[in-house]
């Protein structure tokens, strides 16, 4: 009889579950639209059927799934199995989605916070393997947080913490959407780069981007590194400070938590060695005298798939607490 678990990653738009068995081996995965305006209770019912069908489509029984832990955006209730407050689920604030999950799924259920789920799933199988000190950058809209210090995940005193994008880089600097002035977030982040740069051709500056602004109306993350290539001087400008953000970030980090390694994640990723080495540049500049080589920078391994297996990772590891 297989020991199954089920790793689920629910986002604002779609959800992301897979299926493992006891050593972390995924068996299938699947995705599906969150639909979230339809509320809880009918996004619990579609993980429930998606959830069957792959067990039926492998040939196990319902008997077999063991667990499931689900990673979830924005604060989280860990005691209570509450989503407090994320944006892009409004009608679930305040639900207890872990255990109504639980009682539809009829097995024991865990929660995380997202972030602290792909770290999870990172210091299972990817980048982060093995190292008990590690700190998780995610790099999209905004830029999301995580901790493992002495190899647990750091929660803080409200499940609140990793909030490590609202660390304020410029005292008195540009106005984040948390309300600070001055956070990595609204300097670093894909959007935040996009939109400096749309600022400052609204100022008057030229650049080889007003045309594409123009015409488009707004500019990506993407366009502006395109435009970096090209060797637009404003791109160059606005990504350079992007770069030298996160490496006044990481060093901030080193300095807090000191860790072993800090990895990066989410789309920004993408850029590849242009931006991690630059990331690595910064970092040198700003982190204590004889510090720099105590801490590795690197991007994250496991792409889309480690918030599953992080949330597979936490499943079995809840199982056994069980069982012992």
């Amino acid at each position: 009889m297989a020991r199954l678990f089920l790793g689920i990653d629910l986002g604002g738009t779609n959800i992301k579950i897979g299926l493992f068995d006891d050593k972390l081996t995924l068996i299938e995965k699947t995705s599906l639209p969150t639909q979230p305006e339809k509320g809880p209770e009918f996004v619990i019912e579609n993980i429930a059927v998606a959830a069957s069908d792959l067990l039926s489509k492998n040939s196990f029984s319902k008997e077999e799934l063991l667990g499931a832990s689900v990673g979830c955006p924005g604060p989280v209730d860990l005691k209570r199995g509450v989503i407090e407050n994320a944006p892009n689920l409004p009608l679930f604030r305040g639900f207890a989605f872990r255990d109504a999950l639980g009682r539809r799924l009829n097995i024991p259920v865990t929660m995380e916070n997202d972030a602290n789920a792909a770290l999870w799933g990172e210091h299972a199988l990817g980048s982060a393997r093995g190292v008990k000190d590690v700190v998780l950058l995610t790099l999209g809209t905004g830029i999301g947080g995580a901790v493992i210090a002495n190899g647990h995940i750091v929660h803080g005193h409200c499940d609140a913490a990793g909030e490590l994008g609202h660390i304020a880089i410029f005292p008195n600097g540009r106005l984040c959407g948390c309300g600070q002035r001055g956070c990595a977030e609204a300097y670093a982040s894909a959007s935040s780069t996009a939109k400096r740069a749309i600022e400052e051709i609204q100022k008057g500056r030229e650049s080889t981007l007003k045309e594409l602004l123009e015409q488009n109306k707004t500019l990506s993350c993407r366009d502006v590194y395109a435009h970096r290539d090209s060797g637009d001087e404003l791109a160059c400008e606005v990504t350079s400070l992007t770069h030298e953000v996160l490496g006044r970030l990481c060093a901030v980090i080193q300095n807090f938590i000191s860790p072993e390694k800090i990895i990066f994640s989410g789309g920004m990723i993408a850029r590849g060695d242009d931006l991690l080495n630059d990331i690595r540049a910064e970092f040198e500049k700003y982190a204590w005298p004889g510090r720099q080589d105590s801490v590795e920078i690197y991007f994250a391994s496991l792409g889309e798939e480690s918030g599953i297996i992080g949330n597979a990772a936490l499943a079995i590891e809840a199982s056994r607490n069980i069982e012992n």
